[in-house]
């Protein structure tokens, strides 16, 4: 059997004491990695002025490889190109997009090294399979230097309209660099119609009868891979003894009143000072919440070099400040906002002690998060999901209340709905939600994509 070879700008390092602790994208690939005695390739998280070759070491039935990052590495093609150029344009967020040629060119370097470091251990057979927007060009270059591997490309964030791609100057590039690849899978369709519709009307790429696309002297599969989660396994945790105590703390900490929460990694893509806004029109204009709701907000920091997500830090710290400072009493602050990440297990008890969730974006690839608050509802009595129609997600959960999150006012409605909810709607959305879950499990996710790509012909870069 061919080994599978999974490249990722970080590694997910398994931890045999708690399983738990980790998200279930890592533990799906390191099935995968187990059963294909496969390789998983990725930065080091370190940073040296003299980085030297690919680090391998063995990890329970599976082998990492990593190499380093040089400071200019880092600022350019990670905090630079992908994190202040691709993310931002992808979240279709352009004011916080920059467009620099010194992040163009330490991108593109930064994906040759990966290849070179790569080329030499892989084998006849390999299938590779590289993941997210950190690595598009990387396969160009593996073809470069021969590699005739069936390689597949998967991209967990949106892919931009052709407008918002088009002020890239290195547009072409990027979409070139995909069709270096046998199959590119994207979260939903849309994501595939938008990538189509930049290779048909802007690279004079032909869009054939069985969905292949030709483009560049090559042609490639693309397709939907909507990515799941393991319900079985979130339902667990978030019945264990740790979750349970969490439930009753926060049921005890409560004190009677409601809660909503929501979970999201500090980034101006999540929406978090839009839904601060309408939990204040809510305030405002429903005063029986006075004293009897509080919002959790879980904000953890990221990328706190970027400027941007420094200054967006300051805002919603400053909105919720004066949330706080209005409408608080001295036994009751309706903003409870908390710069820290908890485990999996911890987030499940969470959840199931709320009364609503709220998973709002302004644009998501897919948000695992609105799939967990959704495996974590007990049928005795669930809480409501307020998910933005922006977020992958909203394809599938059609039990959730489906929100514009750019529209205050609006989230304000659907958070009073949610609160209001009769127990048989509850129920009934919640049995919604169960079964789209099930039908689509993370597991099922990574095996459609493995098989998609076993059975995609291998084309050579220049064949056709």
């Amino acid at each position: 059997m061919s080994r599978l070879v999974v490249v990722s700008n970080r590694v997910g390092v398994p931890d045999r004491k708690d399983r738990g602790a980790q998200g279930g994208l890592a533990v799906a690939m390191y099935a995968a990695l187990r059963r294909h005695s496969g390789v998983w390739f990725g930065w080091s998280g370190e940073v040296s002025e003299h980085p030297g070759a690919a680090s391998f070491r063995e990890a329970d039935g599976f082998t990492i490889a990593t190499i380093d990052l040089t400071p200019d590495d880092y600022d350019e093609y990670y905090n630079g190109y992908a994190n202040r150029s691709l993310w931002p344009l992808f979240h279709n967020r352009m004011g916080h997009t920059a467009y620099d040629r010194l992040y163009d060119r330490g991108y593109f370097r930064v994906n040759a090294r990966f290849a070179h470091a790569m080329a030499p251990h892989l084998r006849e057979g390999d299938l590779i399979w590289v993941h997210d927007y950190h690595l598009i060009a990387c396969a160009e270059e593996l073809r470069r230097m021969g590699t005739s591997n069936r390689i597949g490309f998967f991209l967990h964030i949106p892919f931009p309209p052709a407008d918002l791609l088009l002020t890239l100057s290195s547009h072409e590039a990027l979409v070139r660099g995909l069709f270096a690849y046998d199959l590119v899978g994207f979260q939903t369709e849309a994501d595939v119609r938008a990538f189509r519709d930049y290779v048909v009307n802007e690279a004079g790429g032909v869009l054939h009868g069985d969905g292949s696309l030709e483009a560049f002297g090559r042609t490639i599969r693309t397709g939907a891979f909507p990515i799941g989660l393991d319900l079985d396994e979130f339902r667990a945790l978030a019945a264990s003894p740790e979750a349970s105590r969490q439930e009753r703390r926060m049921h005890r900490s409560l004190a009677g009143r409601k809660m909503m929460i929501a979970v999201d990694r500090l980034d101006y893509t999540k929406g978090v000072d839009n839904r601060f806004l309408a939990f204040e029109r809510l305030l405002a204009d429903y005063p029986e919440h006075h004293g009897n709701l509080l919002l959790l907000q879980i904000a953890p920091p990221s990328r706190g070099e970027v400027p941007e997500y420094e200054a967006m830090r300051g805002e919603v710290e400053h909105v919720c400040g004066r949330i706080n400072g209005r409408f608080a009493h001295v036994d009751w602050v309706p903003i409870r906002y908390v710069n820290r990440g908890y485990p999996r297990r911890t987030l499940g008890g969470l959840f199931r002690a709320a009364h609503v969730g709220l998973v709002t974006p302004l644009k998501d690839g897919m948000n695992l998060v609105a799939k967990e608050f959704a495996a974590a509802q007990t049928e005795e009595d669930p809480g409501v999901l307020v998910l933005s129609r922006f977020a992958g997600a909203a394809r599938e959960l059609e039990g959730a209340v489906i929100v514009n999150p750019y529209d205050p006012a609006v989230l304000m409605d659907a958070m009073q709905r949610a609160l209001n909810m009769p127990l048989g709607e509850r129920r009934e959305r919640r049995d919604a939600m169960s079964a789209a879950l099930r039908r689509n499990t993370v597991a099922d996710w990574r095996d459609r994509f493995v098989s998609a790509l076993r059975e995609t012909p291998r084309t050579l870069l220049g064949g056709g």
